[in-house]
Protein backbone atom coordinates (compact mmCIF):
# COMPACT_ATOMS: atom_id res chain seq x y z
CA UNK A 1 0.00 0.00 0.00
CA UNK A 2 2.70 2.26 0.84
CA UNK A 3 4.44 1.94 -2.63
CA UNK A 4 1.09 2.43 -4.60
CA UNK A 5 1.31 5.67 -2.82
CA UNK A 6 4.94 6.46 -3.31
CA UNK A 7 4.42 5.23 -6.93
CA UNK A 8 1.22 8.04 -7.58
CA UNK A 9 3.44 10.62 -5.78
CA UNK A 10 5.84 10.13 -7.91
CA UNK A 11 3.16 9.93 -11.37
CA UNK A 12 1.87 13.19 -9.83
CA UNK A 13 5.48 14.94 -9.44
CA UNK A 14 5.92 13.65 -13.42
CA UNK A 15 2.62 15.28 -14.11
CA UNK A 16 3.20 18.59 -12.69
CA UNK A 17 6.99 18.42 -14.14
CA UNK A 18 5.70 17.91 -17.61
CA UNK A 19 2.83 20.31 -17.46
CA UNK A 20 5.62 23.19 -16.50
CA UNK A 21 8.01 22.47 -19.11
CA UNK A 22 5.06 22.04 -22.16
CA UNK A 23 3.81 25.31 -20.42
CA UNK A 24 7.52 27.11 -20.41
CA UNK A 25 7.85 25.98 -24.14
CA UNK A 26 4.44 27.09 -25.17
CA UNK A 27 5.34 30.58 -23.36
CA UNK A 28 8.97 30.62 -25.49
CA UNK A 29 6.72 30.15 -28.99
CA UNK A 30 4.26 32.82 -27.80
CA UNK A 31 7.10 35.20 -27.31
CA UNK A 32 9.03 34.32 -30.83
CA UNK A 33 5.38 34.45 -32.53
CA UNK A 34 5.01 37.61 -31.64
CA UNK A 35 8.31 39.15 -32.05
CA UNK A 36 8.42 38.93 -35.35
CA UNK A 37 10.68 39.39 -38.50
CA UNK A 38 10.35 43.20 -39.93
CA UNK A 39 12.04 43.63 -43.39
CA UNK A 40 12.91 47.16 -44.85
CA UNK A 41 15.08 48.22 -47.80
CA UNK A 42 16.86 51.54 -46.92
CA UNK A 43 18.42 52.63 -43.68
CA UNK A 44 16.28 55.31 -42.88
CA UNK A 45 13.34 53.36 -42.86
CA UNK A 46 15.55 50.91 -40.98
CA UNK A 47 16.17 53.48 -38.21
CA UNK A 48 12.88 54.68 -38.21
CA UNK A 49 11.37 51.27 -37.77
CA UNK A 50 14.46 50.06 -34.96
CA UNK A 51 13.57 53.43 -33.34
CA UNK A 52 9.62 53.51 -32.79
CA UNK A 53 10.04 48.82 -32.70
CA UNK A 54 12.49 49.07 -29.98
CA UNK A 55 13.09 45.46 -28.70
CA UNK A 56 9.07 44.30 -29.53
CA UNK A 57 10.46 43.18 -33.05
CA UNK A 58 13.22 42.19 -35.07
CA UNK A 59 13.74 44.21 -37.70
CA UNK A 60 16.04 43.76 -40.53
CA UNK A 61 18.05 45.41 -42.94
CA UNK A 62 17.34 43.40 -46.92
CA UNK A 63 20.22 45.30 -48.51
CA UNK A 64 23.29 44.33 -45.95
CA UNK A 65 25.26 46.72 -44.72
CA UNK A 66 27.55 47.97 -46.59
CA UNK A 67 26.00 47.42 -50.03
CA UNK A 68 25.10 49.89 -52.78
CA UNK A 69 21.03 50.18 -52.50
CA UNK A 70 21.56 51.34 -56.34
CA UNK A 71 23.26 48.10 -57.85
CA UNK A 72 22.32 45.23 -55.29
CA UNK A 73 20.65 41.87 -56.10
CA UNK A 74 19.52 39.39 -54.02
CA UNK A 75 20.07 35.55 -53.65
CA UNK A 76 17.13 33.42 -53.71
CA UNK A 77 17.71 32.80 -50.12
CA UNK A 78 16.69 36.11 -49.36
CA UNK A 79 13.99 36.85 -51.90
CA UNK A 80 12.27 34.08 -50.10
CA UNK A 81 12.73 35.34 -46.59
CA UNK A 82 11.42 38.20 -47.62
CA UNK A 83 8.59 36.41 -49.51
CA UNK A 84 7.39 34.94 -46.35
CA UNK A 85 8.43 38.26 -43.64
CA UNK A 86 5.05 39.10 -42.39
CA UNK A 87 5.83 42.98 -42.91
CA UNK A 88 8.06 44.17 -45.75
CA UNK A 89 8.43 48.22 -45.84
CA UNK A 90 10.62 49.01 -49.26
CA UNK A 91 10.95 52.67 -50.41
CA UNK A 92 9.74 52.38 -54.12
CA UNK A 93 10.03 54.84 -56.75
CA UNK A 94 12.00 52.05 -58.65
CA UNK A 95 15.02 52.18 -55.69
CA UNK A 96 14.88 48.49 -55.80
CA UNK A 97 12.77 47.12 -58.89
CA UNK A 98 13.41 43.36 -58.15
CA UNK A 99 11.42 43.77 -54.90
CA UNK A 100 7.82 45.08 -56.61
CA UNK A 101 8.34 41.51 -58.64
CA UNK A 102 8.04 39.80 -55.09
CA UNK A 103 5.02 37.54 -54.72
CA UNK A 104 4.73 38.74 -51.33
CA UNK A 105 2.44 36.39 -49.00
CA UNK A 106 2.22 38.62 -46.60
CA UNK A 107 2.01 42.55 -45.93
CA UNK A 108 4.49 44.52 -48.11
CA UNK A 109 3.95 48.51 -48.07
CA UNK A 110 5.67 50.63 -50.89
CA UNK A 111 6.65 53.85 -48.42
CA UNK A 112 6.91 56.04 -51.41
CA UNK A 113 2.81 56.34 -52.03
CA UNK A 114 2.95 58.19 -48.95
CA UNK A 115 5.83 60.53 -49.34
CA UNK A 116 6.14 64.02 -50.91
CA UNK A 117 8.21 63.19 -53.97
CA UNK A 118 10.76 65.50 -56.32
CA UNK A 119 11.06 65.35 -60.24
CA UNK A 120 14.62 64.09 -60.96
CA UNK A 121 16.66 67.08 -62.21
CA UNK A 122 19.32 67.23 -64.83
CA UNK A 123 22.68 66.21 -63.22
CA UNK A 124 24.57 69.59 -63.68
CA UNK A 125 22.01 71.97 -63.82
CA UNK A 126 20.79 74.16 -60.50
CA UNK A 127 17.69 73.44 -59.11
CA UNK A 128 14.73 75.54 -60.48
CA UNK A 129 13.16 77.18 -57.59
CA UNK A 130 9.19 76.38 -60.55
CA UNK A 131 10.57 72.64 -60.10
CA UNK A 132 8.10 71.66 -57.68
CA UNK A 133 7.28 68.77 -55.80
CA UNK A 134 5.27 66.10 -58.23
CA UNK A 135 3.68 63.30 -56.45
CA UNK A 136 3.04 59.93 -58.39
CA UNK A 137 3.17 62.07 -61.73
CA UNK A 138 4.56 59.55 -64.99
CA UNK A 139 8.75 60.29 -64.87
CA UNK A 140 11.34 59.93 -63.01
CA UNK A 141 11.10 60.40 -59.34
CA UNK A 142 13.83 61.09 -56.87
CA UNK A 143 13.75 58.41 -54.73
CA UNK A 144 16.00 60.14 -51.86
CA UNK A 145 12.79 61.42 -50.40
CA UNK A 146 14.22 60.42 -46.48
CA UNK A 147 15.98 63.56 -46.91
CA UNK A 148 13.06 65.70 -46.30
CA UNK A 149 12.26 66.15 -42.79
CA UNK A 150 8.28 66.07 -43.57
CA UNK A 151 9.00 62.88 -45.23
CA UNK A 152 11.14 61.71 -42.59
CA UNK A 153 7.81 62.33 -40.17
CA UNK A 154 5.60 60.67 -42.55
CA UNK A 155 7.58 57.92 -42.31
CA UNK A 156 7.73 57.50 -38.78
CA UNK A 157 3.69 57.86 -38.49
CA UNK A 158 3.39 55.02 -41.60
CA UNK A 159 5.71 52.66 -39.83
CA UNK A 160 3.88 53.09 -36.17
CA UNK A 161 0.83 52.89 -37.91
CA UNK A 162 2.22 48.94 -39.74
CA UNK A 163 3.95 48.19 -36.65
CA UNK A 164 0.52 48.49 -34.70
CA UNK A 165 -1.40 46.13 -37.11
CA UNK A 166 1.34 43.62 -36.53
CA UNK A 167 1.39 43.56 -32.70
CA UNK A 168 -1.83 45.52 -31.22
CA UNK A 169 -1.17 45.05 -27.41
CA UNK A 170 2.33 47.65 -28.15
CA UNK A 171 0.11 50.01 -29.52
CA UNK A 172 1.72 52.40 -26.75
CA UNK A 173 5.04 51.78 -26.69
CA UNK A 174 5.05 52.59 -30.64
CA UNK A 175 3.44 55.59 -30.17
CA UNK A 176 5.10 56.83 -27.44
CA UNK A 177 8.63 56.55 -29.47
CA UNK A 178 6.60 57.77 -32.41
CA UNK A 179 6.28 60.76 -30.55
CA UNK A 180 9.88 60.55 -29.20
CA UNK A 181 11.29 60.33 -33.27
CA UNK A 182 9.48 63.47 -34.87
CA UNK A 183 10.71 65.40 -31.81
CA UNK A 184 14.05 64.26 -33.12
CA UNK A 185 13.61 65.44 -36.40
CA UNK A 186 11.27 68.75 -35.94
CA UNK A 187 15.01 69.60 -33.66
CA UNK A 188 16.77 67.96 -36.86
CA UNK A 189 15.29 70.17 -39.41
CA UNK A 190 15.34 73.55 -37.11
CA UNK A 191 19.13 73.14 -36.42
CA UNK A 192 20.03 72.77 -40.39
CA UNK A 193 17.45 75.66 -41.15
CA UNK A 194 19.40 77.81 -38.28
CA UNK A 195 22.73 76.70 -39.54
CA UNK A 196 22.61 77.31 -43.16
CA UNK A 197 20.45 80.88 -43.41
CA UNK A 198 23.09 83.20 -43.27
CA UNK A 199 25.90 81.86 -45.75
CA UNK A 200 28.66 83.40 -47.79
CA UNK A 201 28.02 80.32 -50.51
CA UNK A 202 24.95 78.90 -52.14
CA UNK A 203 26.20 75.74 -54.04
CA UNK A 204 27.84 72.29 -53.23
CA UNK A 205 29.38 69.89 -55.77
CA UNK A 206 28.05 66.52 -55.05
CA UNK A 207 29.03 63.30 -57.47
CA UNK A 208 25.43 62.38 -57.93
CA UNK A 209 22.25 63.59 -58.05
CA UNK A 210 21.10 62.57 -54.01
CA UNK A 211 20.38 66.15 -52.04
CA UNK A 212 17.70 67.88 -54.27
CA UNK A 213 15.88 67.06 -51.08
CA UNK A 214 18.03 69.17 -48.68
CA UNK A 215 19.31 72.06 -51.42
CA UNK A 216 14.81 72.61 -51.88
CA UNK A 217 14.40 72.87 -47.93
CA UNK A 218 17.15 74.66 -46.73
CA UNK A 219 17.94 77.18 -49.64
CA UNK A 220 21.20 76.04 -51.35
CA UNK A 221 21.93 74.35 -54.75
CA UNK A 222 23.39 71.62 -55.57
CA UNK A 223 25.64 70.52 -58.86
CA UNK A 224 26.09 67.18 -59.61
CA UNK A 225 28.73 65.36 -61.72
CA UNK A 226 25.93 62.50 -62.28
CA UNK A 227 22.58 61.57 -61.83
CA UNK A 228 20.78 59.16 -59.57
CA UNK A 229 23.08 56.63 -60.21
CA UNK A 230 26.30 57.04 -58.32
CA UNK A 231 27.81 54.63 -61.33
CA UNK A 232 26.55 56.37 -63.98
CA UNK A 233 30.06 57.88 -65.92
CA UNK A 234 29.85 61.75 -66.46
CA UNK A 235 30.54 63.13 -69.12
CA UNK A 236 33.59 65.54 -70.25
CA UNK A 237 31.67 68.74 -70.69
CA UNK A 238 30.28 68.40 -67.53
CA UNK A 239 33.37 68.27 -65.45
CA UNK A 240 34.53 71.51 -67.20
CA UNK A 241 31.30 73.05 -66.11
CA UNK A 242 31.70 72.09 -62.94
CA UNK A 243 35.83 73.28 -62.73
CA UNK A 244 34.84 76.27 -64.21
CA UNK A 245 31.96 76.23 -61.43
CA UNK A 246 33.99 75.75 -58.64
CA UNK A 247 37.23 78.71 -59.62
CA UNK A 248 34.87 80.90 -60.17
CA UNK A 249 32.84 80.35 -57.14
CA UNK A 250 35.99 79.88 -54.91
CA UNK A 251 34.72 76.72 -53.96
CA UNK A 252 36.83 75.07 -51.16
CA UNK A 253 34.90 71.44 -50.76
CA UNK A 254 33.41 68.73 -53.40
CA UNK A 255 31.55 65.78 -52.00
CA UNK A 256 31.07 62.10 -52.49
CA UNK A 257 29.43 59.18 -51.58
CA UNK A 258 31.21 56.08 -49.97
CA UNK A 259 29.38 53.50 -52.35
CA UNK A 260 30.78 55.63 -55.69
CA UNK A 261 34.16 55.78 -57.68
CA UNK A 262 35.52 58.72 -56.23
CA UNK A 263 38.32 59.44 -58.78
CA UNK A 264 36.12 61.90 -61.33
CA UNK A 265 35.71 64.02 -58.30
CA UNK A 266 39.01 63.45 -56.97
CA UNK A 267 40.13 64.62 -60.52
CA UNK A 268 37.97 67.81 -60.25
CA UNK A 269 39.65 68.32 -56.85
CA UNK A 270 42.22 68.15 -57.97
CA UNK A 271 41.67 70.62 -61.08
CA UNK A 272 40.92 73.06 -58.64
CA UNK A 273 42.68 72.66 -55.35
CA UNK A 274 38.92 71.92 -53.53
CA UNK A 275 39.45 69.27 -51.00
CA UNK A 276 37.34 66.24 -50.86
CA UNK A 277 34.37 65.32 -48.04
CA UNK A 278 32.12 62.59 -47.60
CA UNK A 279 28.03 63.36 -47.53
CA UNK A 280 25.98 60.78 -46.76
CA UNK A 281 22.66 60.50 -48.94
CA UNK A 282 21.61 57.50 -46.22
CA UNK A 283 20.29 55.17 -48.93
CA UNK A 284 22.61 52.98 -47.07
CA UNK A 285 25.70 53.06 -44.45
CA UNK A 286 29.25 51.41 -44.57
CA UNK A 287 29.71 48.06 -42.63
CA UNK A 288 31.71 50.55 -40.47
CA UNK A 289 29.03 53.07 -40.15
CA UNK A 290 26.73 50.20 -38.75
CA UNK A 291 29.49 48.75 -36.58
CA UNK A 292 29.83 52.20 -34.42
CA UNK A 293 25.53 51.59 -34.74
CA UNK A 294 25.23 55.26 -36.14
CA UNK A 295 21.90 56.53 -36.36
CA UNK A 296 19.97 59.11 -38.90
CA UNK A 297 20.56 62.19 -36.39
CA UNK A 298 24.06 61.56 -36.08
CA UNK A 299 24.65 61.10 -39.75
CA UNK A 300 22.85 63.99 -40.39
CA UNK A 301 24.42 66.10 -38.37
CA UNK A 302 27.77 65.46 -39.59
CA UNK A 303 26.36 66.33 -43.43
CA UNK A 304 24.98 69.34 -41.50
CA UNK A 305 28.56 70.14 -40.44
CA UNK A 306 29.85 69.42 -43.77
CA UNK A 307 27.77 71.44 -45.73
CA UNK A 308 27.62 74.65 -43.25
CA UNK A 309 31.63 74.41 -43.59
CA UNK A 310 31.79 74.30 -47.30
CA UNK A 311 28.45 77.03 -48.00
CA UNK A 312 31.06 79.25 -45.43
CA UNK A 313 27.88 79.46 -43.10
CA UNK A 314 27.95 81.70 -39.49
Amino acid sequence: MKSLKNFIFLAVIIVVIVFAVISKEEQKLEVGNNKRSVGVSTFALYDVAKYIASDTQDIFMIIPFGADVHSFEPSPKLMAMIQKAPLIIYSGTGLQPWIEDIDFEHRALDMSHYMKLRKTQHSHNHHDEHDDYENHKEGALDHHYWLDADNMIKMANMVTRELIVLSPKNKEIYEKNRDQYIDMIKKLDSDFKNSLSNCKKDTIIVNHDAFSYLSSRYGFETLALSGLSPDAQPDANTMIELIEHIKEDNLTTVFFESFASDKAIKSIASETGASVEVLQPLGNITADEAKKDLSYEQIMRENLRKISKALECN
